[in-house]
């Protein structure tokens, strides 16, 4: 280690051995300094991971229930297709917006960038048409799943898609679970059939223009799209490069022209005759930005965020749905609402729980006893472990099924 002399030379030293009589009274060592800086390095990303808690649990939360406000406002009810749209062209433009600044501004570096990644590696970008277009199916069948189904309701059942995740990882990449996780997985779908159960048997009021059977279907479809895509976008893009926002924008293309294309065969008529924008409230636009912005902004924040936090921002906005749908659509729980929630919150964690968590938990306890025995007088608060570095890695799929859409392209 090197330590900086008051005079400015650097003096080479080994671990700790730094002389008493090298130093000026009330200079800290380098022992000292080193451990006062892991310290506040560990206080900066503790306070990073509760931060990605706030923004994960918002998120999901925020926009099933804004999907299911603007969708249950008495008056005219806007097209889904054009929400779908609009969102796919405000995160193309966002991104290209963050490549124009790491560009410096410079237009002509953007452009020859954007020829090379879109135009010259045309194979790569050909292999991000699959996933957008069932993308864009997810982001519709969301809307008729919302539509038709309670808020709460939905937020519980859409966790299948860690069930289908997890089994299409086992077929298409050979990945194994462990007998944990597959416990978990039949315990969650044990939960789901609970909580539809009790939908069916007309757990409280509902709405004439509601069909729950509707919302099943395509609450299920959404989960098996969201479960594929996940995984073939693995599989084709292992190993390539490109930033976030590139495969962001490259995404945005292709879901604007496919949104569009779904627009016109779906309601390509009563678009025409009544607006793109018809039917569009503040609140119809607000979640348009949420879900333009939403997973874009947990991109960002989520590679500070280990699994069992995942998993716990997962818990917290089923629990946070089911409150805010008591508030706002006066869901009524009944027990056996909340034993399948519970049930699925549950397995939610179980699943995420790595493995070998008792090595890990013996590893970290010795590691921590050795560091006692150091020479940093700045110690970890008892029964600390270090802070961890912060890491960057791509995200498993397998092992990491809480990744919204746009966390998917790293």
């Amino acid at each position: 280690m090197a330590a900086v002399g008051s005079g400015g030379s650097n003096a080479a030293a080994g671990p700790g051995a730094v002389s008493a009589g090298s130093l000026e009274p009330g200079t800290a060592s380098a022992g000292e300094t080193g451990c006062s800086t892991r310290w506040r390095w560990g206080e900066a990303h503790r306070r990073l991971k509760y931060i990605s808690l706030a923004v994960l649990v918002v998120q999901n939360a925020s926009l099933i229930l804004s999907i299911r406000y603007a969708r249950t406002l008495p008056g005219d009810r806007f097209f889904a297709t054009t929400a779908v749209v609009m969102a796919e062209v405000l995160k193309g433009l966002t991104c290209l917006l963050l490549l124009f600044a790491q560009k410096r501004g410079n237009v002509k570096h953007l452009a020859l960038f954007l020829h090379e990644a879109v135009l010259v590696q045309y194979v790569d970008t050909l292999k991000l048409a699959v996933p957008s277009l069932i993308y864009t199916l997810q982001n519709n069948l969301q809307y008729v799943a919302i539509s038709n189904l309670p808020a709460a309701t939905f937020q519980v059942t859409y966790q299948l898609k860690i069930l289908t995740t997890a089994l299409f990882s086992v077929l298409m990449l050979n990945r194994s679970l462990s007998r944990l996780q597959w416990a978990s997985l039949l315990l969650l779908f044990t939960g789901v059939a609970i909580v539809q159960a009790q939908q069916a048997g007309g757990g409280g009021p509902r709405p004439l223009d509601q069909n729950p059977g509707a919302g099943l279907a395509a609450v299920v479809a959404s989960c098996l799209s969201s479960g594929f895509a996940g995984v073939y976008f693995e599989k084709i893009l292992k190993g390539s490069s490109g930033s976030v926002w590139l495969r962001n924008l490259q995404l945005g293309l292709f879901g604007t022209a496919l949104g569009l294309v779904g627009l016109w065969w779906a309601e390509g008529t009563a678009v025409a005759r009544r607006g793109f924008f018809f039917g569009y409230t503040p609140a119809v636009w607000g979640v348009v930005l949420n879900q333009a912005f939403g997973g874009l902004l947990v991109a960002v924040v989520v590679k500070y965020a280990d699994n069992i936090l995942k998993g716990f921002a997962t818990s917290l906005s089923i629990v946070l749905s089911t409150v805010a749908s008591i508030r706002l659509f006066g869901f009524h729980v009944d027990p056996l609402f909340a034993l399948g929630a519970g049930l699925v919150i549950g397995a939610v964690y179980l699943y995420s729980l790595p493995r070998g968590t008792a090595k890990a938990i013996a590893s970290t306890s010795a590691s921590a006893s050795a560091s006692t025995s150091g020479p940093c007088t700045h110690q970890q608060p008892p029964g600390q472990p270090p802070p961890p570095k912060l890491s960057s890695h791509r995200a498993d799929l397998s092992t990491e099924p809480f990744l919204p859409k746009s966390v998917l392209v790293k």
